[in-house]
C-alpha cells in the first residue's frame, strides 16, 4: 500500500507525450492562401485549376505509406484513426471516472469508521478487537496505531484529533481511498488513531468494462465507417476515375484514340475530375500538334519532290552546257598558254637571230644547252594544254624547291627588261617539296616577272636606280602536317588596291596591252590550287611594294625528309 502523506497529485491529467505526437503527425497541413485562377501563367495550354489554385512543393515520394497502392492506405489510415481517437478517449474519461471510484470509495470507508465511532461512543466497553470484528462483518478492515505509525503529518494528525469523533480524508495520491478517525482510550488498542481504506472491488470492474465497451463501440463505429467507404464511396468516387485515367493512359501508349480521351459524363467535379480533364486537354493539343507536324511533313515531301524534279532539269541543263563550258575553259587556257609562250619564243629568237647573224661561229655548249631548256619548256607547255583537256592531275615528285625557283629566275633574266634589277633567291638548298616541277616553274616565271615589270615601271615612276626582288621560303606546321611557305617581295609601286580582290581572274590585270594579257596569275592560281595550296597577294606594309605568298603542302617523301 501506498503510504499516505503529501499532496494529491492535480485533478487533470496531461495527455501522453507519445498520443500527441502521433495525432500531430496526422493532422493535415495548413491551407496557405494560393494566387487567384488569373495569376497563374499562360504560356501554352492553360494549367488544371487545381495546380493553379494550390501549388504543392517538387518532394519525392518517400516513407512507408509511398509503397502502397491507394487502398491499402486508406485501410491504414483508418485503422490508425480509429485506434488512436479510442487511445484519446480513453485517456479523456480516465480521470473523471478514476475520481468517481475514488469518491465512492472514500465514502464507504468514512461510513465504516462514522459507524464504528457511534458503536464506541454508545458502548464505551468495546475494544478494538470487537471494533475490528464489526468492521469484518461488514467486509472492511480498520487498523488502530499512532500517528508515527501511519505516518501522518502534524497537519493531518491535529485535523482527526479535533474532528473526533467524525472522520477526516488523508490526503494522498488519488489512488487509495483513506480514511482515519481518532478514538482516544480504547482498550486494545494499539494507538489513539483508526485508519480504513476504502476498496469496492465491482465499482473497479464496471469501470474497466466500461473502457472495453467504448473501445469496441468506437472500433464498430470506425469499421462501420470504413466498409461504408469501401464498400459505397471510394469505389464510385476515387476508385473508378483512377481506372478510367489509367485505361485512358493505356490507350495512348497502344495507340488507340478512340479510348484515350474520358468521356466528360465520367468526369466529377472534384480534383480528381480537373485532372482528367486536364489530361483531355493535354492529349486533345497533343493530337492537334501532331495533325499540324503530319501537314508540315506532307508539305516538305511535297517541296522535297518538286525540288528533285528541278534539280532533275537543272542537271538536264548542265549536262547540256556542260560541252560549252568545256569549249570556254580550253579557249581560256589556250589564250594562257599562248601568253606563257612569249617568253620562251623571245629567247629562242634571240638565241636564232645570234646564229644567223654568225653562221660561221656556231653555238656554244651553254648557247646550246640553254635552247634545249627552252624547246623543252615549249613541249611542257603543250602538254599542259592536254593535261587541261583530258583532266589529269599534275605529274608529283620530291624536287628541291631553290632549283624551281632558279630555273624560273634563268628564264625571266634573259629578257632585257631585267638590266638593273637584283633578283635574291634566299631558299635554303635542302628544302624538299613534292610537287610537278614544270608547272611550278611556269608559277614562279609568272609572279617574278610580274615583281620584274612592277619594279621597273616604279623605278621609271619614283626615278629610282636599283629595282630588288627577294624570295624567301620558311618552313612550319599545320594541324600536325608539314607545309611550306614561298614569299616573293618587291619594292615597287605596290597592287592596285581596285583589283586587288580580283587579282587571280582571268583578264584582270593593269597592263592591258601588248605585254600582259591578265592570264598570268589565273593560271598560276590554278596549278597551285592543283597542289593542294593557296596563294595570297598584298600589298607590303612595311615598306612599298607588293608581297606574294604561296603555301604548299611537304607531302610524301619530301615530308619525311623535311621533318628528318
Amino acid at each position: 500500500m501506498v503510504p499516505p502523506g503529501g499532496k494529491p497529485p492535480a485533478r487533470g491529467r496531461s495527455i501522453p507525450s507519445a498520443v500527441v505526437l502521433l495525432t500531430s503527425r496526422q493532422m493535415p497541413d495548413p491551407v496557405l492562401p494560393l494566387p487567384e485562377p488569373d495569376e497563374a501563367p499562360r504560356r501554352g495550354h492553360a494549367l488544371p485549376r487545381l495546380l493553379v489554385r494550390r501549388r504543392l512543393p517538387d518532394l519525392p515520394a518517400q516513407g512507408f505509406l509511398a509503397g502502397l497502392r491507394i487502398r491499402k492506405k486508406l485501410l491504414f489510415l483508418h485503422t490508425v484513426f480509429s485506434l488512436t481517437l479510442a487511445a484519446i478517449l480513453l485517456l479523456a474519461v480516465r480521470p473523471a471516472l478514476r475520481e468517481v471510484v475514488y469518491r465512492a470509495e472514500l465514502d464507504e470507508s468514512m461510513v465504516l469508521l462514522s459507524m464504528l465511532g457511534r458503536a464506541a461512543k454508545q458502548n464505551p466497553s468495546l475494544s478494538a478487537t470487537d471494533l475490528a470484528q464489526l468492521a469484518e462483518a461488514a467486509g472492511k478492515q480498520v487498523r488502530f496505531g499512532t500517528a508515527e505509525q501511519f505516518g501522518l503529518t502534524t497537519d493531518a494528525a491535529a485535523r482527526a484529533t479535533v474532528s473526533a469523533p467524525l472522520p477526516i480524508e488523508l490526503e494522498g495520491d488519488h489512488v487509495s481511498s483513506i480514511a482515519v478517525m481518532y478514538l482516544p482510550g480504547l482498550r486494545e488498542a494499539e494507538g489513539s488513531f483508526m485508519l480504513a481504506v476504502g476498496r469496492i472491488d465491482e465499482a473497479r470492474r464496471a469501470v474497466f468494462r466500461f473502457y472495453v465497451l467504448v473501445s469496441v463501440a468506437l472500433l464498430a463505429v470506425y469499421a462501420l465507417v470504413a466498409i461504408a467507404l469501401e464498400r459505397f464511396i471510394l469505389p464510385q468516387h476515387v476508385y473508378a476515375p483512377i481506372r478510367r485515367i489509367l485505361a485512358a493512359d493505356r490507350a495512348v501508349r497502344d495507340g488507340n484514340p478512340d479510348q484515350e480521351i474520358i468521356n466528360d459524363r465520367y468526369i466529377p467535379a472534384d480534383e480528381l475530375g480537373e485532372i482528367m480533364r486536364s489530361r483531355n486537354e493535354a492529349v486533345l493539343a497533343l493530337r492537334e500538334h501532331q495533325r499540324r507536324l503530319a501537314e508540315a511533313i506532307d508539305k516538305l515531301n511535297a517541296a522535297a519532290t518538286d525540288l528533285k524534279r528541278k534539280n532533275h532539269l537543272l542537271e538536264s541543263a548542265r549536262k547540256n552546257l556542260a560541252d560549252a563550258d568545256r569549249l570556254a575553259s580550253l579557249g581560256m587556257m589556250s589564250a594562257g598558254i599562248a601568253h606563257e609562250l612569249n617568253t620562251p619564243l623571245t629567247v629562242l629568237k634571240g638565241l636564232v637571230e645570234q646564229i644567223a647573224q654568225n653562221p660561221g661561229h656556231g653555238i656554244d655548249p651553254a648557247t646550246a644547252a640553254l635552247m634545249v631548256r627552252v624547246v623543252g619548256r615549249l613541249e611542257r607547255l603543250g602538254d599542259s594544254l592536254l593535261d587541261f583537256a583530258r583532266a589529269r592531275p599534275p605529274r608529283t615528285s620530291p624536287v628541291a624547291l631553290r632549283y624551281v625557283v632558279e630555273e624560273a629566275v634563268t628564264l625571266v633574266k634573259l629578257d632585257r627588261q631585267c638590266a638593273g634589277i637584283q633578283i635574291d633567291d634566299l631558299i635554303d638548298p635542302s628544302l624538299i617539296v613534292e610537287c610537278d616541277p614544270a608547272r611550278m616553274v611556269q608559277v614562279f616565271v609568272n609572279l617574278v616577272r610580274n615583281a620584274v615589270e612592277a619594279v621597273r615601271s616604279g623605278r621609271h615612276d619614283r626615278n629610282r636606280e636599283t629595282g630588288r626582288i627577294s624570295i624567301h621560303a620558311d618552313q612550319l606546321l599545320r594541324d600536325r602536317t608539314p607545309w611550306v611557305t614561298v614569299t616573293i617581295r618587291d619594292n615597287g609601286p605596290g597592287i592596285n588596291p581596285e583589283v586587288l580582290s580580283r587579282l587571280f581572274e582571268p583578264f584582270v590585270s593593269t597592263r592591258l596591252d601588248s605585254n600582259g594579257t591578265g592570264l598570268g596569275l589565273a593560271v598560276s592560281e590554278g596549278i597551285i590550287r592543283e597542289h593542294g595550296g593557296v596563294i595570297f597577294a598584298r600589298n607590303r606594309a612595311d615598306s612599298g611594294g607588293a608581297e606574294f605568298e604561296i603555301l604548299l603542302p611537304v607531302r610524301g617523301a619530301a615530308a619525311e625528309t623535311s621533318v628528318a
